[in-house]
């Protein structure tokens, strides 16, 4: 199944919404390729039936257990991150794939599910100066 009916095209790429991206997953199968790196996935999470994640300093050595049958959404936490990582996936030959435009900021932004671990949260002044916000024991 190829993303038909969704999206915009930008700087060449196919980019979803939140919500166009959560319907991919639901309608048709999609799988959400989420590259966080770990210390930014423990609170918050896609909350859909197929996410893999694989951080984005790891994408090179793990590519090749993305499925490559079913259309990837790729997301981060803006949309940074993931625009690398469709480069690296479509130098690859992945064909299928698509941006979730705004990561998962625009993800909670949007009302989309979400699954939360609270003891996970981060806080901090700036993105730079974040550290956990509870005390682990």
């Amino acid at each position: 199944m190829k993303f038909f009916r969704h999206g915009f095209i930008s700087s060449g790429f196919l980019n979803l919404s939140a919500v166009e991206a959560y319907r991919e997953a639901l309608e048709n199968s999609a799988v959400i390729l989420d590259v966080r790196e770990p210390g930014l996935t423990g609170y918050k999470n896609f909350d859909v039936p197929k996410v893999i994640h694989i951080p984005n300093s790891a994408l090179a050595e793990n590519y090749r257990s993305i499925p490559s049958d079913v259309p990837v959404i790729i997301a981060d936490s803006v949309g940074l991150r993931s625009h690398e990582a469709m480069v690296f996936l479509l130098n690859k030959g992945f064909d299928n794939i698509a941006n979730l435009a705004g990561g998962i900021a625009d993800w909670v932004c949007d009302g989309m599910p979400l699954k939360k671990d609270i003891t996970e949260q981060l806080d901090g002044p700036c993105a730079c100066q974040l550290k956990p916000r509870y005390k682990r024991t």
